[in-house]
């Protein structure tokens, strides 16, 4: 994939090198404020960044390379990932929740050539270590000083390394067509798909305007960089505003830090959202710097938005996305009240640059209020799946993005997403496809047979249940299930709810009954 070093094409300038323009033109302003409540200052952020990617640069990261990121929500986290993209490497975050046997899979298949790890994170790479032997992980170093883990020994310190170069601009060697970051999303063999995304497209999507976000921003990221929280903190420091990090989601230290720090702009999952409203603190706690909060990931439930809506005021903004395509749809305040024929929520309007179409299983565009799949076309969708031509060709044709999903459009032009087409599980941090984890459950001694599905609450929260089948004689418990999924296939994968039955019932198809399970088994 290499295509040698070389400078940008034609001009092209990443969102490295917007950010750190808007940076300069402010230089004292605080633009970080990390978990501790240490501030980095625009210059002070702007000059690391530079002498990390010179350093980075000298140990071998460039055009067509893969720097990894094992990295909580830091300061050091944001530095090194704009510092390894301006030295034109392609950046891969390693997501909190992933096994070490994942991790390891995913830098093989990535050709990662250098992994950085921040102080949040270095029990993991420890492991991961341990696991690949001394030829299987590439050149470990450090974002900031760390304590030996056992015998393995220290890793080096880069950004002590790089702090003894002076800071100097330089221009990132990419062209629009480069990747920027591969992101994983689950997939049905033991490695997640690589989506890749390209400079270009992250460029333009910076320009996206976020109504009500504040003037400037001040954005708390309390979900992980890794994911969504990192995008928006770009769209923060572009619109020359400030980011606020915590390490994670703790309702009463979000509360807390939305006022100390007079946040206008925090994006939460619905199940966080709901624990915020839950929070005994709220009542108690001075909100009113708060503009927007950003929700999405999965579908919200109507009750719990209009408690939202009622407690937070005008502030809520919903978006639908995918990984494959980015952000489709936006519903602002007064319009996720709005329901279409079944009773289903709304979830918005295309955003700007971004068309939908709605299409019959032949192709056939159809008519708002008619059942298809959801399509997408915009200038911010994936490049394709890193090494997955095939699988490409299948989500991407003809410059549309095959989502997955059913919905239809109304007479307005607002979007209703009814269901999957495939089976997939939307929990909280990521997606559990169940083919994969029947799979593995099937590997277990004490069990036969076995189904997984998805299961909403009464808060329209999915969550991961297996209907199980014993071997004669055993009686597996949900703890022990638990426990040997996630040490192998990590956290997110393990089922909540575990039912043992005498048999599964089929469909017409002979297929295991999903839709049946669900009904007798989740009530």
């Amino acid at each position: 994939m290499s295509h040698g070093h070389g400078t940008a094409e034609g001009g092209f300038s990443s969102y490295v090198e917007a950010v750190l323009d808007v940076l300069s033109a402010d230089p004292e302003r605080a633009v970080i404020t990390d978990a501790e409540g240490l501030v980095t200052r625009a210059a002070e952020f702007r000059d690391q960044v530079y002498r990390l990617a010179a350093e980075l640069t000298e140990r071998g990261a460039g055009r067509g390379t893969t720097v990894t990121l094992l990295t909580g929500n830091t300061a050091e986290a944001v530095v090194a990932r704009y510092a390894a993209n301006l030295a034109g490497a392609r950046v891969v975050g390693l997501y909190e929740g992933m096994s070490a046997p994942t991790m390891a899979g995913i830098m093989a298949s990535v050709d990662c050539s250098l992994l950085l790890v921040d102080a949040q994170r270095h029990a993991t790479a420890g492991e991961l270590r341990r696991l690949a032997g001394p030829a299987g992980v590439p050149p470990m170093l450090s974002l900031g000083p760390c304590g030996s883990a056992g015998n393995v020994p220290e890793p080096e310190d880069v950004l002590a390394a790089a702090a003894r170069r002076p800071a100097l601009p330089m221009s990132a060697p990419v062209g629009s067509d480069d990747d920027w970051c591969i992101r994983h999303t689950g997939g049905t063999t033991g490695i997640p798909k690589g989506i890749r995304m390209t400079h270009g497209s992250y460029r333009r999507s910076l320009e996206q305007h976020l109504a009500d976000a504040g003037d400037p921003p001040r954005y708390l990221a309390c979900t992980a960089l890794a994911h969504l929280a990192g995008i928006v903190a770009d769209m923060t420091l572009y619109r020359g505003g400030s980011v606020v990090l915590r390490h994670g989601f703790e309702p009463g230290d979000v509360l807390a830090a939305i006022e100390r720090e007079r946040i206008t702009h925090t994006w939460l999952l619905p199940p966080l959202l709901y624990q915020l409203l839950d929070h005994p603190d709220l009542a108690g706690t001075d909100l009113s710097s708060l503009t927007r909060i950003t929700y999405g990931g999965t579908a919200a439930s109507p009750v719990r938005l209009r408690q939202a809506a009622k407690v937070l005021g005008p502030v809520l903004y919903g978006w639908y996305g995918q990984s494959e395509a980015q952000s489709i749809t936006e519903a602002g305040p007064g319009e996720q009240e709005r329901t279409g024929f079944g009773g289903h929520l709304t979830v918005g309007r295309a955003m700007p640059g971004v068309e939908i179409a709605v299409r019959d299983p032949e192709g056939t565009t159809l008519p708002p209020g008619e059942r298809g799949e959801v399509q997408v076309r915009s200038p911010f969708m994936m490049h394709g799946y890193w090494k997955q031509p095939e699988l490409t060709a299948e989500v991407l044709r003809d410059g549309w993005v095959h989502t997955g999903d059913v919905g239809y459009l109304d007479e307005d032009g607002y979007l209703y997403i009814v269901d999957r087409i495939k089976e997939m599980i939307v929990v909280v941090g990521g997606h559990v496809y169940p083919a994969e984890l029947e799979e593995l459950l099937l590997s277990h001694p004490a069990i036969a047979q076995c189904t997984v599905f998805g299961a909403r609450d009464e808060e329209s929260v999915e969550h991961v249940h297996a209907a199980v089948v014993p071997v004669a004689g055993q009686r597996p418990s949900l703890e022990e299930i638990r426990g040997f999924v996630t040490s192998r296939k990590g956290r997110l994968y393990a089922p909540e709810a575990l039912h043992l039955v005498t048999a599964l019932p089929l469909t017409a198809a002979g297929k295991p009954d999903r839709q049946e399970l669900r009904s007798r088994l989740s009530g």
